[in-house]
């Protein structure tokens, strides 16, 4: 399927639902956190630049993705200083960890 200049593929599907499930993650974490949830609609967002069907966005699209990337290590680095270690806090990170190398691939391959 493609939708104003983005392909979409299992790579964009699976970008898609692990950002959406760190993003839902940090919406419970401590409810109702400000912290947390202003984290989890940076992830929303930057995903909405990446992928939203508008061409307005197309020309941004790259930038999307490596704010995206910045984001989610920015997010692993800080939980690594100051972060709880939580079972949740670890699936969390990992669910992270491969977003970026998801969003890596699929920047090498445009």
């Amino acid at each position: 399927m493609k939708e104003a200049g983005v392909k979409f593929g299992r790579l964009q599907a699976g970008i898609i639902v692990l950002a959406l499930a760190t993003a839902i993650i940090h919406f419970t974490l401590v409810f109702p956190s400000p912290l947390f949830i202003l984290n989890g609609l940076g992830f929303v967002a930057l995903t909405a630049a990446l992928y939203a069907p508008l061409p307005a966005l197309a020309r941004y699209r790259a930038w999307a993705r490596w704010a995206l990337i910045g984001y989610t290590a920015l997010t692993v680095i800080l939980w690594l200083i100051m972060g709880l270690r939580a079972p949740i806090g670890y699936l969390t990170k990992v669910i992270e960890v491969a977003l970026i190398a998801l969003l890596f691939l699929e920047g090498r391959r445009k």
